[in-house]
């Protein structure tokens, strides 16, 4: 299991701000958060994989 910073979304083409990320977990759109120290989360590379997939699928299903 690979952990990956808020750091490490951006290049995965997540550009949303740690604010933005919140809203999205809270709101039970977006992987939770792990901690992994004071005040840092990092989130598990593959829920983020399959977040990614789930907006690619929803894209194609709209377009049919």
């Amino acid at each position: 299991m690979r952990l990956v910073s808020y750091e490490d979304l951006k290049p995965k083409a997540i550009p949303y701000s740690k604010v933005q990320i919140w809203r999205l977990e809270r709101d039970g759109r977006f992987p939770k958060g792990v901690p992994v120290g004071p005040q840092r989360y990092a989130w598990v590379e593959s829920e983020i994989d399959n977040y990614i997939a789930k907006c690619v699928r929803a894209r194609d299903e709209a377009a049919t």
